[in-house]
């Protein structure tokens, strides 16, 4: 069974997390990828979007740095991109398509159904933050039923896909026209797929407070609105990486609190890198697109590959 690896796919599968409980509230969730590698947030000297490199003696593989969120059928300067898909080796994509195995389809179906509960959501909070959330979501255009679940990170997360959705945003672009440009040219895509079946398992391990406090931070979001995500993805337009890095990004830091999520992102980085260096082994050049954050954090792709002895080239390298 496969599926997207967008945000309604996967806050399905979140709605198994366990009732919430009275809990002192937990501190902010921390962003996995927060830690930069600062000499690699260099602004890019050439039109449309930033891109790095990793060589060695014959190869060049081109990395382009993708938002983490953008609004849909988002306009880039593409004449780079076009200029290096031409003889490209292999376009390697980020790891967005996901299969998840039958066994652990109907393993998340039947948890869905033995822990959604038929009290919405919203009768569980305090009356303030009960009418700010009740406001968001009659802004969004969804009934009190669609949050009936127990648990406040599978609200949370149900609300940050409403409000992704509403307000035209997708964490899809631009890896789906990219996608689409090298089948059309003939190149050969590679884009690697996972098993998410034992992360979802985990999910009911998240601790009540830490649920809690991300829902809160999303409720936050989705009043302030997508201007941050907006001028995040101008700059990302332009090559201003510092500014690019300044989107939201509070879906992803509530991910992280799951019990598991840290080793899957660890592997997500190794299986990243491991497939920049394959592209390394044929004589030529090839490109690959990583989410910005991951591409420049400590422990991130680009730097894994630079411990491995390739040489990293930066937006700002003429």
């Amino acid at each position: 069974m496969s599926a997207r690896l967008r945000l309604g796919g996967m806050l399905a599968a979140v709605a198994l997390a366990a009732p919430a409980s009275a809990q002192a509230p937990a501190p902010p969730p921390a962003d996995p990828d927060a830690v930069l590698v600062e000499e690699l947030v260099v602004t890019g000297r050439l039109p449309g979007p930033a891109w790095w490199r990793v060589s060695d003696a014959d190869t060049t593989v081109y990395v382009l740095g993708t938002p983490s969120l953008a609004p849909k059928r988002m306009q880039w300067d593409r004449a780079i991109f076009d200029r290096r898909l031409q003889g490209a080796n292999v376009v390697i994509l980020p790891f967005q398509d996901v299969r998840v195995r039958v066994t652990g389809a109907l393993g998340a179906a039947f948890n869905l159904m033995r822990l959604r509960s038929s009290t919405p959501f919203e009768e569980t909070l305090d009356p303030a933050t009960r009418a700010r959330f009740v406001a968001v979501r009659t802004g969004l255009g969804q009934p009190a039923k669609r949050y009936g679940t127990r648990n406040a990170l599978a609200a949370g997360l149900l609300l940050a896909g409403d409000y992704r959705d509403k307000s035209s945003l997708t964490n899809a672009d631009p890896t789906k026209l990219v996608k689409l440009l090298a089948q059309q040219a003939k190149v050969p895509v590679q884009q690697k797929s996972y098993d998410l079946g034992p992360l979802m398992g985990q999910v009911i391990r998240t601790s009540p407070a830490a649920a809690r406090t991300c829902f809160d931070e999303v409720l936050a979001q989705a009043e302030a609105g997508p201007g941050v995500t907006l001028e995040a993805a101008r700059a990302w337009a332009a090559g201003d990486v510092r500014g690019a890095l300044n989107n939201e990004r509070t879906y992803e830091r509530c991910i992280g609190v799951v019990p598991g999520a840290s080793a899957f992102d660890d592997r997500t980085k190794a299986d990243q890198a491991a497939s920049i260096e394959k592209a390394l082994q044929t004589p030529g050049h090839a490109i690959a697109l990583v989410p910005l954050r991951p591409l420049l954090s400590q422990g991130g792709v680009l730097e894994r590959l630079r411990a491995r002895g390739y040489t990293i080239g930066t937006p700002g390298d003429i």
